[in-house]
Parts: structure tokens; C-alpha cells; sequence
């Protein structure tokens, strides 16, 4: 990445032309094609070895490193034991601050996306940006951590930090997930030493843009998407910088509701640093660094340990978005996982050229991804650090569905790729790992996006509603029903809230019969839900998928059922699609849609794939679906086999 001689601005977000990782400075250049840049001699070889035809390239795993990294003396041989009991007691020690960091942040904030759908993640980090833990909140955040981090730290100089400093960021290209996600992280010192971080990355539900809700279907450049933040210090020595504070607030539709959010996020963050300096100060600093990494090598030993178990091989798969929002054409993604030993390469670069509506992602979310769809398929008790990161690479060649280059929007990427790319990686470790792996879940968060002004407050309000569907079956278990997408790990508004703080009533909530794929274990439901808008007019948006493609099936099993919207306009007795209403190119992605007093809005979510054929289903299984209304009868009959 070239900053502005004056560093006021980026001249140009330069890329690796491999695993599509910021480069700054200099790079390095490959003398066969001398005006790409990369990262590092390993990508050089990487794709170097794929240009010539080598399919499955055996390469031991080199890391990236962003220059501030090279600062830092490599790490000698541990020559004492490991002590396993002070590491398990701080890593639970450390993962509990986390916990109490969220819950402070769900019980201070305003909006109903932190207090009701959790949509944040709380982590610490060491001084040198990596992870040593984080608590069980947003998948698609703690995946993303590491890089965003690291990626700040170009730009500000951390041994320039003191006590009550507090850094703002929330720019995609910089390492970033998408506009919504704002990151605080506020360094913590004892006795003068940096010693770290405290984290929080939360989804702040209106941040200007062209539509209410940030989540513009119609988006073609990052700029529709609302405002984007370089790393900058909104607090310093514990004081507010006002003019960022007004900067800020000055391009929301919902000043008040964004105030409240990000001081919860702050107070999240100044939390986290008082706790994690008291467990500091108990343990003596040279056992905390030490222990902390112990602990990212303790994980990343667990982590190679079950790679080594996987055979060999190059393993690939991959899944089609139906459209952009802008143009009705279909885009593929494709991954390539290189197992060799207890390393795995993740190469995307057979995935299309990123679109030009708001569904590619940023690296952030396919690195996040990555790791959430291994982080499935390995033990889930390995701590969740850093050092689980280390023995997996990821490439995403820039421009493309997986590494979206400036200025392409990419609000969708975050909520509707991540999950994708996440089942993907899942689907290749099928073939691999079948007994660990699942059925494509609905891989969506519907992301009903609305605004207006509210009735009784005379003031603007703003929500960013989220839905749930299916996930896959799996061996031996049916998938889930009505669960959140696998990169959030949310929950959804309940209907008492939503009606309390939103202009709408909600008419019904029910779960879809046969909208879970049928087989030997049968797709998760999804549901559907019916909006009546009331007193007055709102402005609603949504970014969806799975309307025309059905989420996949493994192994003899079916696709799980499609999702919808339809709009029952006040003068209508017919439910039809924004398509068929308002003229748009897409049934599951569009903006400032403008529905009426007496207009309903119908939501239904896709379910998962089955998994196994269906007609190996027990028949006492079958029977039971059918009378708990999750199986219809024709469907037991014709899918399942089940006569009489």
C-alpha cells in the first residue's frame, strides 16, 4: 500500500499479485515477469510453480510479514518445560476478559443488532498484533483479527501509544471485513511496558451511505456503502478527540444510536485492558509473555496435529452466488486445498473476477473464512489464537470474488461470501474428511436493512435485521434449524423487541416445511416471517442469495429449499417479488425500496442440504418429520420413499 507523501490519503492499495496481501515498500519481483509484485519469494514460487502446469504444488508454508513484523528479534528455543497449568488457566483466564468485555458491550449499547444479535466479537492481543484469545462471538471478526491488526500497525507506530490511547478503524482494504464493522483496540502497559491489546470489533448498524442500514443491494463502488475510517486515535490519553467524534456522527442518519454503540465498544475495550493488567500483575510480566507464547505454540501444535491426520492430496470444490444485484449473471467460487503433511494451502485464484454489485469479499473475509470452515473440521477444544493460524495459507488473487479490489463495493461480502467460502472449504474436506464435514447451510443473513422516522420519537431510526436458516446435515445428525449463518453466530430480533422499537408488526414466524434437503439426515428448516409496515413509510434494503440456487447436498442427498421476498403491496390481494413491484434486476438484492403504510413484507430463509441418501433415512425418522409438519407427506412419499 503507497500512502500520500503527506500520508493524508492511500495513492494506491497495492496488492501481492499471488496471495493478494497488502504489500508495502519495495516487494519482491519475479525476474520472469518483472512488473508483478509480491509479497514474498513464496508466493513468487507459489504461482510461479501454478503457471507451469503443477497442479498441486508442494511448498512448505512461509507467512507473510508486513515490515513492522521484521522489527521484532525471531523467537528462540523454549529451553524450560511448558508449564500446561498456568497456560490453561491463563487462556481461561483470558477468554473469560473477552466474555465479560461482550457482555458489557450487549448490555450498554443502543441498537438492537449489539444488545439483541450479538454481532461483535472481544479479543486480546499481544504487542505484536497476534491473537492470544478471543471469546465464542462473531466467526467472520476473530478470523479477520490478526490481519487488521497487523495492517494498523503500518500506519500508526505502536511504541508511539500510551496509556489511554484508543485506535479507530473500520477501512476494508486495510486488512479490513466490510464499512459496518468498526474496531477499537486500546493498548494496555504495565509498569510502562506495551504489553497488548484489548479488541472489539462490532457491526455499527447505520453508517451513512446511499441506503439506511448501510446494506445497499445496488451498490457499484465503495463509496454507496458509507464512511470509511483509516486507523486514527478517537481517544488519546484517555480523552475524546472531538473532531473525529463530530466527523463521525456527522455522517449517520442515527447520531444518537451511534453515540451510545461506539462508547459501549469503548467501554468494551477500557474494560478489557483494567482486567488483563491485573492478571498481569498477579502472574509478573516474563510468565504472562512467556505463557502467552506458549499458548499460540500449544495451538498451533494441536492445530498441525490434526492436519497430519488428514491424507494428503489436493482437495477442491466449489458454489455459485446467483447474481450481484446489478447484473443477473451468476458468479463461481472455487478453492483449492493443497494438504501436504500438517500444512494446507487454501488457493482461490480459479474463483471469478469480483463483481460489480456488493458481493465480493475483502482477504480479511476469506482469511476469516478459511479458518472458520478448518476450525470445523479440527478439534473444537485447540485454543483459538494466532497459533492456529500458522500452519494455514491462504492465496486470493486480487480483483477477484475472494480479494476485492478499490473501489468495488463488498457490504455482502462479509455476510453472504464469508459464509460461502467458509462451506467450500467444508464441502472439500468431504472428500477428504467425510464423517467431520456438513451440507451446505442457507449461507445467508437475508440482511433486511430499513429506516424511517419513527412515529412517537419524532426521530430517525435505523435496523439492520438479520435472519436465520438451516444448516446442512451432517453424519449421524440433521442440521439445524433456524440457526445464523456459519460466520455470525448470531441471534435474531425477538418479535417483542422488534415491534417495541420499529414501526412494524409482526404477523407471523413459522418454520418452512421441506425446506430442509431430504436425505439419510435431513437439511435444517428455514423459516418465514410477514412484516406489516404501519404508521409510516419505510425505507427498506437486502442483500440475500439462494432465491434461484439451492443450497447443495453431499452425498446422494437434495439441496435444501430456496429463500424468497415477496412484497404484498396495501392495494394488492397478491404476493409478488421487488423484481415484479419496483422493476429491479434481482429478487434478492436492492435498495431504497420505499414500502407504504398497509404494505407486507414476506421474509422466508433457505434450509440446508441433506446429507446421505434419503431413502437410507430410518423410517421411524420420516414418520415423526411428518408429524411435527418438517416433512410434508408428498415429500415423505417421493423423496424419502416412505409408502403408506
Amino acid at each position: 500500500m503507497r500512502l500520500s507523501a503527506n500520508g493524508f490519503y492511500v495513492e494506491q492499495y497495492r496488492k501481492c499479485c499471488n496471495c493478494g496481501i497488502l504489500v508495502y515498500g519495495e516487494g519482491v519481483r519475479n525476474p520472469e515477469h518483472p512488473k508483478k509484485l509480491y509479497c514474498s519469494d513464496w508466493c513468487v514460487e507459489w504461482r510461479t510453480s501454478k503457471d507451469r502446469g503443477v497442479a498441486d504444488p508442494v511448498l512448505p508454508i512461509k507467512q507473510p510479514k508486513l515490515p513492522f513484523e521484521a522489527a521484532y528479534p525471531a523467537k528462540g528455543e523454549r529451553i524450560a518445560p511448558y508449564d500446561l497449568v498456568t497456560m490453561n488457566i491463563l487462556d481461561s483466564t483470558m477468554v473469560s476478559v473477552c466474555r465479560e468485555m461482550g457482555i458489557l458491550l450487549m448490555k450498554t449499547s443502543y441498537s438492537t443488532i449489539f444488545n439483541e444479535g450479538l454481532d461483535f466479537t472481544c479479543a486480546l492481543a499481544d504487542a505484536k498484533g497476534d491473537m492470544i484469545a478471543c471469546a465464542e462471538f462473531c466467526p467472520t471478526m476473530i478470523g479477520g483479527m490478526p490481519l487488521l491488526i497487523k495492517t494498523c500497525a503500518q500506519e500508526i507506530d505502536f511504541k508511539s501509544l500510551e496509556e489511554g490511547d484508543i485506535i479507530l478503524h473500520n477501512d476494508p482494504y486495510r486488512g479490513g471485513l466490510h464499512c459496518p464493522e468498526h474496531t477499537f483496540f486500546r493498548p494496555f502497559f504495565v509498569d510502562g511496558e506495551l504489553l497488548g491489546f484489548a479488541v472489539c470489533i462490532g457491526h455499527i448498524a447505520e453508517i451513512g451511505g446511499m441506503v439506511p442500514g448501510a446494506f445497499c443491494g445496488e451498490a457499484t463502488e465503495i463509496f454507496h456503502e458509507g464512511l470509511r475510517v483509516p486507523p486514527v486515535k478517537i481517544m488519546k490519553a484517555g480523552k475524546d478527540v472531538e473532531e473525529v467524534w463530530k466527523l463521525l456522527l456527522a455522517n449517520t442518519r442515527t447520531p444518537r444510536q451511534n453515540y451510545g454503540d461506539l462508547r459501549a465498544m469503548i467501554a468494551s475495550v477500557e474494560l478489557g485492558c483494567e482486567r488483563i493488567a491485573a492478571t498481569v500483575r498477579k502472574y509478573g510480566k516474563a510468565v504472562f509473555k512467556q505463557t502467552c507464547e506458549d499458548l499460540m505454540d500449544y495451538a498451533e501444535r494441536r492445530m498441525r496435529a490434526e492436519i497430519a491426520e488428514f491424507a494428503d492430496g489436493l482437495y477442491s470444490f466449489g458454489d455459485t452466488v446467483e447474481n450481484d444485484g446489478i447484473v443477473n449473471k451468476p458468479y463461481r467460487i472455487e478453492v483449492d486445498l493443497h494438504i501436504h503433511g500438517d500444512e494446507v494451502v487454501a488457493d482461490f485464484s480459479r474463483s471469478s473476477d469480483q463483481a460489480k454489485g456488493p458481493i465480493s469479499a475483502t482477504l480479511g473475509v476469506t482469511t476469516g473464512a478459511v479458518y472458520n470452515g478448518m476450525f470445523h473440521v479440527t478439534d473444537a477444544s485447540i485454543p483459538k489464537n494466532s497459533g492456529c493460524f500458522r500452519p494455514l495459507r491462504v492465496v486470493a488473487r486480487p480483483g477477484s470474488m475472494a480479494n476485492v479490489d478499490y473501489p468495488g463495493p463488498l457490504v455482502a461480502g462479509n455476510t453472504e461470501l464469508h459464509p460461502r467460502l467458509a462451506n467450500i472449504v467444508i464441502g472439500a474436506m468431504s472428500k477428504c474428511v467425510p464423517e467431520r464435514s456438513m451440507a451446505s447451510e442457507a449461507c445467508t443473513s437475508m440482511n433486511f436493512v430499513f429506516g424511517g422516522n419513527h412515529p412517537e420519537y419524532d426521530e430517525y431510526f435505523a435496523c439492520y435485521d438479520l435472519m436465520a436458516g438451516g444448516w446442512g446435515g451432517r453424519l449421524g445428525h440433521d442440521g439445524n434449524d433456524c440457526v445464523i449463518a456459519i460466520n455470525g453466530n448470531c441471534r435474531f430480533n425477538p418479535t417483542e423487541v422488534f415491534e417495541t422499537r420499529f414501526p412494524l408488526m409482526v404477523e407471523n414466524c413459522e418454520l418452512v416445511t421441506d425446506s430442509g434437503g431430504p436425505g439419510e439426515f435431513r437439511g435444517g428448516l428455514g423459516y418465514s416471517r410477514t412484516l406489516l409496515v404501519r404508521e409510516v413509510p419505510i425505507t427498506g434494503s437486502q442483500c440475500t442469495d439462494r432465491h434461484e440456487i439451492k443450497p447443495y447436498a453431499l452425498f446422494d442427498g437434495l439441496p435444501g429449499g430456496n429463500g424468497s421476498t415477496l412484497v404484498k403491496t396495501a392495494n394488492s390481494s397478491d404476493w409478488k417479488t421487488v423484481s415484479e413491484v419496483y422493476g429491479k434486476v434481482s429478487t434478492s438484492k436492492y435498495a431504497n425500496v420505499v414500502f407504504e403504510p398497509g404494505d407486507r413484507i414476506k421474509l422466508t430463509t433457505p434450509g440446508g442440504g441433506g446429507y446421505g441418501d434419503p431413502k437410507k433415512r430410518a423410517r421411524e425418522s420420516v414418520l415423526e418429520d411428518v408429524r411435527e409438519a418438517y416433512v410434508s407427506s408428498q415429500s415423505a412419499e417421493t423423496d424419502y420413499g416412505l409408502k403408506g
